[in-house]
């Protein structure tokens, strides 16, 4: 596979060396380091670097930081947008208008959420498929951890929970849909099929987890003679539960993608092996892809403490319910990158990869980031639940129970993303022209079922 042109070959930037890969390593590491849908398909996102004019720096340290700079910042198709994030700094510490620098944090995360996945890659060549496949699975939806986090901190549940099932229409609703949609007009002459294999894990997942929502809903429903204070302490406990319930069936998930049944994922990042050769190559070393992922997290937590300061202002200033900028632009621009992949995947009918990113994505969301945020706020003292209230608990089913229904044949035509593409405009219509108050007490409604009933 090794190229003659220095243009062409895989460099390996470590100890301020720039050093060609041996083919034992290409072959030791190009194929086994466990790609996912979701490196795969942000990959359709990078550029291939020219190293030629780095190694003619005499100098090693500077060659080498040259090198790392090129493969990290310029090595992305969204690398303009890192400009946003010096600037959001500025307007932050300057007292620029708080909208601006809302938004100016919302595109600095766009290539940050992009640059994490191609930098646990790069650790993945490394350390073999299985802790890859473990970092892939914590840091896939870092940008929306990060910020529940915050919010967590900040008190602001009605945000992370907002955010959080805004994640998940996104992927199932707009990903998914605008995904089956261009697949379809583009390969409209032909016939698009997928394995169900894998779509069937994931809504059966996906299933268990709006159990895990319905039932405190239900529960806090079902307790409308009793004690408000009462009510609320066991409708907490019961998601407690269901989030330690949640969080052994993500880990079972976990044990079944990454050593049982690892054939059913790793087929998907296989059959694109011919389109992305390149990518199959480490470009970075090992500690310093590790140095440029500590500093890529830092960067997304400073600016998701800027998202989550400002979105009030934000709201205020744009005229936008808190509930609409949580449930729809967070998920949008924060995972951008991702979404992008996906439907470049499914112009070229490589729907595998396409429902890979956005089922993974929206399990791991729904099982892993949604019963953690409620463990970390148990820890930290702040009432978090799972009862997303009436109207949020409604879309999360319809838009599972639609998915489902639209993967179950393993084919798909244009229309069936366009019913899904559809369905998310309803719901964020639903949420822009509701205007929730958020002064309630931890995002828990304490009052009795005619007051419920009012919340909605």
């Amino acid at each position: 596979m090794a190229s003659s042109s220095p243009a062409a070959e895989a460099w390996l930037l470590e100890n301020g060396h720039i050093k060609p890969l041996s083919k034992e390593m290409r072959h030791g590491h190009g194929r086994s380091h466990g790609r996912t849908a979701h490196n795969v398909s942000s990959s359709s996102l990078r550029k291939k670097s020219d190293l030629t004019l780095v190694r003619k720096v005499p100098c090693a340290i500077v060659r080498d930081v040259l090198a790392n700079v090129q493969e990290v910042i310029l090595g992305t198709k969204l690398f303009v947008l890192f400009i946003a994030i010096p600037i959001a700094i500025v307007a932050h510490y300057k007292n620029f208008g708080r909208s601006w620098v809302f938004g100016l944090s919302l595109l600095g995360l766009t290539p940050l959420a992009e640059r994490v996945s191609f930098l646990t890659e790069q650790i993945a060549f490394f350390t073999g498929p299985t802790v890859g496949g473990l970092l892939n699975a914590t840091c896939g939806n870092a940008t929306e951890l990060i910020i529940a986090i915050f919010a967590l901190i900040q008190h602001k549940v009605d945000v992370v929970k907002y955010s959080l099932l805004g994640s998940i229409l996104s992927n199932l609703l707009l990903v998914l849909g605008t995904s089956l949609f261009c697949g379809g007009i583009a390969n409209i002459s032909k016939e698009q099929n997928y394995d169900r294999k894998q779509a069937d894990v994931n809504s059966l997942l996906l299933l268990l987890g709006l159990l895990c929502h319905v039932l405190p809903l239900m529960f806090r429903y079902a307790g409308v003679g009793q004690s408000a204070a009462i009510t609320a302490q066991a409708t907490l406990n019961l998601s407690r539960v269901s989030c330690i319930v949640m969080l052994l069936a993500y880990f079972g998930y976990l044990v079944f993608q990454l050593w049982t049944h690892r054939q059913l994922f790793d087929a998907q990042a296989e059959d694109n092996e011919g389109d992305d050769t390149e990518d199959e190559e480490a470009v970075l070393g090992f500690w310093s892809a590790f140095a440029w992922l500590v500093g890529m997290t830092i960067l997304i937590a400073l600016l998701s403490e800027y998202v989550v300061g400002t979105i009030e202002a934000a709201s205020d200033s744009w005229g936008i319910s808190v509930s609409f900028i949580s449930v729809i632009l967070l998920p949008i621009v924060g995972n951008a990158a991702e979404h992008a992949g996906a439907i470049i995947f499914a112009f070229k009918n490589k729907l595998d990869i396409s429902l890979g990113v956005a089922l993974g994505s929206a399990t791991q969301i729904a099982m892993f980031v949604v019963p953690l945020c409620v463990i970390v706020s148990w820890i930290i003292g702040v009432r978090m639940d799972l009862d997303f209230s009436l109207l949020e608990t409604s879309s999360l089913a319809l838009a599972i129970i639609v998915t489902a229904f639209t993967l179950q044949d393993g084919t798909s035509h244009y229309i069936k993303g366009l019913v899904l593409l559809l369905c998310y405009i309803v719901i964020g219509a639903c949420f822009f022209v509701s205007n929730i108050p958020q002064n309630q007490p931890n995002g828990v409604n304490l009052g009795s079922s005619s007051e419920g009933i009012m919340r909605v």
